[in-house]
């Protein structure tokens, strides 16, 4: 009987084997018709799914082929192709130039500091609406805190513009009402960043609020049931409940964020731009396009050179702190 029990399992492990390498030997063929099996049960989503991806191959990655012009001395008249090769020459021009340190200090100080004043509130927002209970009140500062975001760039900068006027501005008002002299807060160079910081802060909170209170709903209440349970207050549960809850997710936008330090928001930069905040207002992107396409010299190469490096710098900013999170926090983009 044990020797019967020990043929039939020889036996079954034997079948099992040679099933196995059936499988193996069939799983490329039986792979393809199981992906347009399920692309033909679920052709809807794959045709939702086609745009977006053709945007992303049209825009940004057929895009990288004409990135070689950055190593070239490039002419519209000869093409990519025939426009000869100078390697690392407009780099090395870029670091040599006089606008280089400038550029570099101004488009850094305006993406730290729209990091350092915009990523905290936006958390503070949705701690604070989460506490509240009144669903009219929550909702009605949602509505007021959210709507500049829907407020184009253009609008935003003109509103600061008649707000900041030296004549008619409401400063101005405000200014000649206690008897003092209207600043002209647009074209002092030491109010730029905090005005562009600040009106920025003010566009996006309500709306970057939202996906932390998309969070906070969906904690489970028994946890603050039992904290009350406990004897812990307010505070307590936004310590030890929400604050932890919100971690992952915020430490994914703030990598995210880091990693977007040199995009600086162009159209709001250019059109707050004048020729007496100039020396704190130029930035990469206006730099860019000043050089590529409004100079009376068309420097394709020069400006392609500068958007690459930037784009580099961008893509190892991403890769170290995104690392640095997950070594300290265990949270990560991926």
């Amino acid at each position: 009987m044990p020797v019967l029990i020990s043929d039939q399992a020889t036996s079954a492990r034997n079948a099992g084997a040679y099933r196995f390498g059936a499988r193996r030997r069939l799983s490329g063929r039986e792979a393809r018709a199981k992906l347009w099996l399920r692309i033909r049960r679920n052709w809807q989503l794959y045709a939702l799914l086609f745009l977006p991806i053709l945007w992303l191959i049209v825009f940004r990655y057929a895009p990288m082929y004409g990135a070689q012009i950055a190593f070239r001395q490039y002419s519209p008249a000869f093409g990519i192709e025939a426009s000869p090769w100078v390697g690392l020459a407009n780099f090395e021009r870029f670091f040599n130039s006089p606008k280089f340190e400038p550029v570099i200090v101004n488009t850094l100080v305006l993406s730290f500091y729209s990091l350092v004043a915009g990523f905290p509130i936006p958390i503070l927002l949705a701690l604070s609406l989460n506490q509240v209970k009144a669903r009219l009140f929550r909702s009605s500062v949602q509505m007021i805190t959210y709507a500049p975001h829907f407020i184009s760039t253009v609008v935003i900068v003109g509103m600061l513009f008649q707000f900041l006027h030296p004549r008619v501005g409401f400063t101005a008002v405000l200014a000649n009402a206690l008897g003092m002299s209207a600043p002209n807060w647009m074209g002092d160079p030491d109010a730029f960043r905090h005005i562009f910081v600040w009106s920025g802060v003010w566009q996006e909170t309500g709306f970057s609020a939202i996906i932390y209170l998309a969070v906070l709903s969906t904690v489970d209440p028994a946890l603050h049931e039992a904290a009350v349970v406990d004897g812990a207050s307010r505070l307590q549960r936004i310590r030890y409940i929400d604050i932890p809850s919100l971690l992952p997710t915020a430490m994914v936008l703030l990598v995210l964020s880091t990693g977007r330090v040199l995009e600086v928001a162009f159209e709001k930069v250019y059109l707050m731009q004048s020729p007496l905040n100039l020396g704190v207002a130029e930035v990469i992107n206006t730099y860019v396009y000043k050089v590529g396409l409004l100079s009376p010299i068309l420097d394709f190469s020069y400006s392609t050179a500068i958007g690459l490096l930037k784009g580099i710098v961008g893509l190892l900013l991403l890769i170290t702190v995104n690392h640095a999170a997950r070594r300290l926090t265990a949270n990560s983009v991926w």
